[in-house]
């Protein structure tokens, strides 16, 4: 009496085996749905987390055959042994350095219009700045800026760099800046009229930023709107309160503060 396979799918259908790999972490691999490449730096509950060399994350699904490996198919499985523990990072997405002392600060600086900037770039960068030994100091205002350069007097030793809010083409701010004129000094700016709005609108669980009528006080037009109370020192400590790392801070504020960074501890 012949015995009969109860898998009928004809033999040219059927998928050859594939290896199971064990989802250790830095192993680069690619989805294949996606063609996402990244290494693995988190698997847990029948998921893998990738990061790809920009720093992106993605999270997905351990299914059979769902990765290539060197450019052939393997199917991902958690770890035999757990699996280390990751570096912490820094609210600004860098690596932490445990222990790690207060650089003596650098003749550099980085100044910063107003006081919120200066509390906001603190909040995500502070650790970041005291390794560097980079201090941060607030302007009340631009427009004595060519003034606080000069007497600044930076130098190839002492770089400044200085962040300005809503520093856009046609605006006073960007005219200011246009008379500063040193290899030494470093000026950008995000488009915000303030640097509130430089926090993504769902860090607070709002919609977006509310529109406020020309010739209003912003930050008052902002509390109406929003139903708050009209203290903005408080709406402040609200907003700042909501702020855990770079991911709540939008884009455009992100770069420049990271430019002014590298600007002034290049060697």
């Amino acid at each position: 009496m012949r015995s009969y396979n109860p898998d009928l799918t004809p033999p040219w259908k059927r998928s050859a085996p594939v290896p199971e790999v064990p989802a250790d972490p830095d192993l680069v691999v690619e989805e294949v749905s996606t063609g996402f490449c990244g290494a693995v730096i988190r698997c847990e509950a029948g998921t893998v987390t990738l990061e790809d060399r920009f720093g992106k994350h993605r999270v997905f699904p351990m299914e059979p055959r769902g990765f290539l490996l060197e450019g052939r198919p393997v199917t991902l499985v958690r770890p035999s042994r757990p699996a280390p523990s990751l570096p912490s990072r820094t609210a600004s997405g860098s690596i932490a350095v445990p222990g790690a002392r207060a650089r003596v600060a650098r003749a550099g600086r980085i100044y910063v219009e107003g006081r919120h900037d200066a509390e906001l770039v603190e909040r995500v960068w502070g650790d970041d700045l005291r390794i560097e030994g980079v201090v941060v100091e607030y302007l009340e205002g631009i427009d004595d800026l060519p003034a606080v350069v000069a007497e600044f007097a930076p130098a190839p030793d002492a770089r400044l760099g200085v962040l300005v809010d809503h520093l856009v083409e046609g605006s006073k701010e960007s005219r200011l800046a246009a008379r500063v004129s040193s290899p030494d000094v470093l000026i950008v700016g995000h488009p915000y009229i303030d640097v509130w709005q430089a926090v993504k609108p769902a860090a607070l669980g709002i919609p977006a930023w509310p529109t406020v009528p020309r010739g209003q006080d912003w930050k008052t037009g902002i509390c109406h709107a929003l139903g708050w109370p009209p203290n903005t020192g408080a709406a402040w400590q609200h907003i700042l309160s909501r702020v855990t790392s770079y991911k709540d801070l939008e884009p455009e504020l992100l770069g420049r503060v990271e430019e002014l960074i590298d600007f002034v501890t290049a060697p």
